[in-house]
């Protein structure tokens, strides 16, 4: 017999989340059997698996309250005009992933119009970093989460949200991210007088790289000053291409910037070390075994409220090994000077290189499941469509 046909609205709102969407997608499509039809937001790896997103989603890529602020008319159309849209299309279930400040708006929004319409949540809010309470106001309009991190579904229980799975990262089975860490787990430190080959990553979004690639550009300027000769690589995404070319046109050392997932995946495999903004890709670096420092400068209102900040650390594989693995700077203490000294450490055969590296190995075994992360949150969106007589 031929299986239903299935309609799903879907909306992320960051590169992380459209991998993580696009990944899903594919394995439900391999689950289902049926067709499937994508009505939503998205990029590229959802664009690739039939959707067609409603507008560019690198409109919802802003971090910082002051940013918000800036864009705030416009984001209050996009969760009107996007909830208006799936209201309207009738899907079968609605999968909203990470950027809660858009997806969650347009979930209570679209749970008032279509009260019996399963929504599933992937990627936990960080109610373990702050704003606990937004657990159990997502009763109200979620009925499923998928946790990317292992202690995410304990966290849930105790401050009474809805039910949470931990399906693992799609980055634990992602072979391009195997490929390069096998090749790593051999790959000898530089010895002392060896050209050095360093990766900078200063962030997907635009605020993030007009803010740090300035600073990164300080550091390699010193840290050629120190140890000689050295090779940059610089890997960014096609839509932030010019803004960097902008930024270090002027430049006297520039980078080599590299386009394109080979590119990236090659730069991984050559590099050293890395220094690199906080976000998804320090938890890439982890499992691809690349001694990374995580870097970060928030927006002067988030510093106002800093103290309302729970967590003790902003990086994946410090939350995930629970214990510091990686090195992190954040704000005023975001210098040259310190990321020169750390990508020396790095690269060299140091302890703290040795020590990082053994912290990588935890990560990646608290991480680990026995089913990729893309299959296991299509079995449940499966199970949940089932259950409400979808499917």
């Amino acid at each position: 017999m031929t299986p239903m046909p299935l309609k799903i609205a879907v909306i992320a709102g960051e590169v992380s989340g459209d991998l993580l969407g696009g990944d899903l997608i594919a394995a439900l499509k391999a689950r289902h059997g049926g067709p499937i039809e994508l009505i939503g937001v998205g990029g590229e790896a959802l664009e690739a698996e039939g959707l067609k997103s409603m507008f560019d989603f690198s409109e919802l890529s802003i971090m910082g309250i002051t940013q918000v602020l800036s864009k705030l008319p416009r984001l209050i159309g996009l969760i009107s005009k996007t909830a208006k849209a799936i209201v309207e299309a009738k899907p079968d279930v609605l999968l909203i992933i990470d950027s809660p400040d858009f997806t969650h708006r347009v979930a209570k929004k679209v749970r008032q119009q279509l009260p019996d319409l399963p929504v599933v949540n992937y990627v936990c809010p960080s109610v373990w970093a702050w704003k606990e309470y937004r657990a159990t106001a997502m009763l109200a309009y979620v009925d499923a989460v998928l946790a990317v991190l292992p202690f995410e579904p304990e966290v849930m229980r105790r401050l009474g949200g809805p039910e949470t799975h931990f399906i693992g990262h799609r980055l634990s089975s992602h072979p391009d991210i195997v490929r390069v860490r096998n090749a790593r787990k051999v790959k000898a430190p530089k010895a002392k007088g060896e050209q050095h080959t360093i990766l900078l990553l200063p962030g997907s979004r635009g605020s993030e790289i007009t803010t740090m690639l300035p600073i990164f550009g300080d550091a390699m300027q010193e840290f050629v000053r120190r140890n000689g000769p050295t090779r940059f690589l610089l890997p960014t995404v096609p839509r932030q291409e010019a803004r960097v070319r902008e930024i270090v046109a002027g430049w006297s050392l520039r980078p080599e910037i590299l386009i394109g997932d080979a590119a990236k995946w090659q730069a991984f495999a050559d590099a050293d070390a890395a220094i690199a903004t906080s976000g998804t890709v320090i938890l890439e670096l982890a499992l691809a075994y690349v001694p990374v420092m995580s870097t970060y400068k928030t927006d002067w209102i988030i510093k106002l409220i800093s103290h309302r900040i729970k967590t003790w650390t902003g990086a994946l594989p410090n939350l995930i090994a629970d214990y510091a693995v990686v090195p992190e700077y954040l704000n005023e203490v975001v210098r040259p000077a310190s990321m020169v000294r750390w990508a020396e450490r790095m690269s060299g055969d140091t302890p703290q290189r040795v020590s990082m590296l053994s912290g990588y190995d935890d990560v990646w075994d608290r991480l680990s499941t026995e089913t990729p992360a893309g299959e296991a949150g299509a079995e449940i969106l499966i199970q949940l469509l089932q259950q409400k007589g979808k499917l």
